[in-house]
């Protein structure tokens, strides 16, 4: 993970159902503009990626029932906005330029009763809905967009109805 030091390690996760739609969450406390994504997260020292990716699923949705279909390879990376970094500064966070990521798509087996926005003490979205792959760039805050299109196109071939 010593590439890109000055970004934060994390992971995203793209859950897709068995008809190839697409979980997107809704941000807490944004209720306009681009305020839908997947969940993603950070990795902690030492934790495997996959695991980091696992987890901050449960985290942000409750899900545990999903099966790995894929992952991308490399660091999918992004630059956080001027204003977030100051913002960051201002809070006492570790100044990172932006975030470096690892993606899995994941293939939900469970029953949506599942999914539990509710079940960590930090609430990361207050709403959830299935959608279509391509919505994604168009969903997100502008300056994680170059990330998405890259996130898509790596697994747009998931974007199908699962094998029966």
């Amino acid at each position: 993970m010593s590439d890109f030091p000055t970004h934060r390690p994390n992971v995203g996760v793209v859950l897709f159902n068995s008809a190839g739609q697409v979980w997107y969450g809704r941000r807490a406390g944004m209720s306009e503009g681009p305020a839908w994504q997947f969940p993603q997260g950070g990795v902690d020292k030492g934790e495997d990626i996959e695991a980091a990716a696992r987890r901050e699923l449960e985290e942000e949705t409750g899900v545990t029932s999903a099966d790995l279909i894929g992952r991308t390879e490399g660091w999918i990376v992004y630059d956080f906005p001027e204003v977030l970094k100051a913002r960051h500064r201002a809070d006492g966070r570790k100044p990172w330029d932006g975030q470096k990521q690892v993606w899995f798509a994941f293939r939900f087996t469970g029953d949506e009763a599942e999914i539990d926005l509710g079940k960590h003490a930090e609430i990361e979205f207050d709403a959830w809905r299935w959608g279509d792959l391509s919505e994604a760039c168009d969903l997100i805050v502008p300056f994680k967009r170059q990330a998405y299109e890259q996130v898509v196109a790596a697994f747009s071939t998931f974007a199908a109805p699962a094998p029966k």
